[in-house]
């Protein structure tokens, strides 16, 4: 299992790499060249891929190996990063990137978001049940190191390094991935499809063939609203803090890099737990219950700063709490988000073989949707019905996920 889990560990924090690098490390790049923060911000729409992962996961299914599959998008990956090394930086005083830079920004996305359906269908294949708490463990924390790696890491270094020389070493990071992946004893016997596999059906049959897994309907509906209340007050409450007088620089502090450290540490700690024959769905019951009780705390902590006097002065309990919630919650989250992953693969085990990688991507695209919109929309909710209030609402969706499983099917227990 060690080989398994080692050599998993490896091609998820490759995996990891992109995000880093679009989401932390090139807003500052560009922002530093002089693009304007609209011009910043609109770059997130090269994410577009990610969301249309359906759309290729059948012929990962289908056609070919999930080796070959991994090895290509992998070396793909290796060779935009290098012809990326080849552009010129954007100029400083530039109005939006060249165009040649975002079709080469959007297949970094392309490709990633192939290795990603390719290497989740090794790890599906791959793992037996008794594996699944370590091997979430393991492809959780390993992407969250990848991203900081390319993000912060990246960061630090980018003043010694050059921008063509920056690309480079991220392209020879995946070139040295993809021949270990195609070295790998391991994932050379993963079988191909069988000829009777190789016809893709239509979307509609599709669809019906995927909902007729096993609590398929169930997971789908949790992964789509478990994240709901806990991303967009974690996406606001950084934001509160800054308005009622607490520093940018120790919001930076908190939540970025206590949040990832606390973030890897739970999910950590969820893969031990569940190593220990943890049942997911009873560790999801009793970590959710903890995480709405923290959100309550943030909640009473936004209606306390309000009032008269309270202060997130240095040396205040009232700001040590409010900092320490901050991690608390990246704690709990990344527990919640093992075990989560861990329903999700074994639902899409339940599959037949040809329509796995498919299934699983479904319930990843579905996962990312319920981050993404609360975290877009939070701003608009505060602006419109006031922090409290949205609070509020954040902290009943946080209490659905509870009621949801005592719902769950008996083949997901």
């Amino acid at each position: 299992m060690h080989g398994k889990l080692l050599l998993l560990a490896g091609l998820y924090l490759v995996q990891g790499l992109p995000y880093g690098l679009q989401s932390s490390l090139l807003p500052i790049l560009l922002r530093a060249h002089g693009l304007s923060l609209t011009r910043v911000g609109l770059t997130k729409g090269l994410y577009v891929p990610w969301l249309l992962k359906l759309a290729w996961a059948p012929l990962v299914d289908r056609r070919g190996s999930p080796r070959v599959w991994l090895t290509l998008s992998t070396v793909a990956l290796g060779l935009v990063c290098g012809l990326l090394a080849v552009l010129p930086p954007p100029q400083t005083g530039q109005t939006g990137l060249p165009i040649i830079m975002m079709g080469l920004l959007l297949l970094l996305n392309l490709g990633a978001a192939v290795q990603d359906v390719a290497l989740d269908t090794v790890a599906v294949q791959l793992l037996e049940p008794k594996e699944l708490g370590a091997g979430n463990t393991v492809q959780v924390v390993a992407y969250k190191l990848g991203s900081a790696l390319a993000g912060g890491g990246l960061l630090v270094l980018f003043p010694t390094l050059s921008w063509p020389l920056l690309f480079l070493l991220l392209a020879a990071t995946y070139w040295l991935a993809a021949a270990l992946a195609w070295a790998a004893p391991t994932l050379g016997q993963l079988p191909w499809p069988q000829v009777s596999e190789h016809t893709t059906p239509t979307s509609s049959y599709l669809l019906q063939d995927l909902m007729a897994v096993p609590g398929t309907l169930w997971t789908a509906g949790f992964v789509l609203t478990y994240k709901l209340g806990e991303q967009g007050a974690g996406s606001l409450f950084p934001l509160l803090l800054l308005d009622h007088g607490a520093s940018a620089s120790d919001l930076g502090l908190w939540s970025g890099l206590g949040a990832v450290t606390c973030s890897i540490a739970g999910s950590s700690l969820g893969g031990a737990l569940l190593a220990r024959h943890w049942q997911p769905l009873s560790l999801l019951r009793s970590v959710l219950q903890l995480r709405l009780g923290s959100l309550a705390c943030q909640t009473a902590l936004l209606f306390y700063l309000s009032t008269p006097g309270a202060s997130l002065d240095p040396g205040t309990i009232t700001r040590g709490t409010a900092l320490l919630s901050l991690c608390l919650q990246q704690f709990l989250g990344g527990v919640v988000t093992t075990a989560t992953f861990t329903v999700m693969m074994h639902c899409s085990q339940l599959a037949p073989r040809a329509l796995q990688a498919t299934h699983y991507s479904l319930l990843a695209t579905l996962e990312l949707l319920g981050k993404l919109l609360p975290g877009t929309l939070a701003g608009v909710l505060a602006d419109g019905l006031g922090p409290h209030l949205c609070f509020a609402a954040f902290l009943v969706l946080s209490g659905l996920p509870i009621l949801d499983l005592s719902l769950a099917p008996s083949n997901l227990t």
